[in-house]
């Protein structure tokens, strides 16, 4: 009744009597947990959220992936730790480290989906800033400080300059401050 869109994936669902019995079709099952030390050091395959989504959308032809969330109060036993393939520590306060399940669900479904969709959304599809457009850039901020009654226009020039190539605007973004600066 309470979740919006979902009527029909809740009346289709499965519910099973044990975690073997769930994950029975899975080629990998990830286990979560919100304590780095509950999949103990001899488990040997814990990662964080991100190393973990990394390592699923690097590995072709994995099949099916479950994911095995626990409790909200307890979470995973270490039994059911150990059915997992995998575990994925999601990162807490320390001071209260459990997430309850929606959330740990949302927040694994986040990482993975998003992990495999970062090749759609690479970073330096920008138009990148043609070296004569910077130059203009920087001319044209120099000839406003040089204008200005400042004490130390060379430590000002030098600060600007570093800002833009910590940021490296791209080519719209350097038109727009040079129309700005004149």
């Amino acid at each position: 009744m309470f979740s919006k869109h979902a009527s029909e994936l809740l009346s289709n669902a499965t519910v099973c009597a044990s975690v073997d019995e769930a994950t029975k079709d899975c080629d990998v099952v990830v286990g979560t947990t919100g304590l780095w030390g509950k999949a103990d050091t001899s488990f040997g395959r814990r990662y964080l959220i991100e190393d973990a989504a990394k390592r699923l959308a690097h590995s072709h032809g994995l099949g099916i992936v479950g994911l095995l969330i626990g409790r909200d109060d307890t979470g995973l036993t270490k039994d059911e730790i150990a059915k997992c393939d995998m575990v994925a520590y999601i990162g807490t306060n320390p001071s209260y480290p459990v997430l309850n399940i929606s959330h740990a669900l949302a927040i694994m479904l986040y990482a993975l989906t998003s992990e495999g969709l970062r090749p759609l959304y690479k970073a330096g599809t920008r138009a990148k800033a043609a070296g004569a457009e910077t130059k203009h850039l920087i001319d044209t901020f120099d000839s406003i400080v040089d204008a200005k009654r400042i004490r130390n226009k060379k430590a000002v020039k030098e600060i600007f300059r570093r800002m833009l190539k910590v940021s490296k605007p791209d080519g719209r973004e350097i038109h727009a401050l040079i129309t700005a600066l004149k």
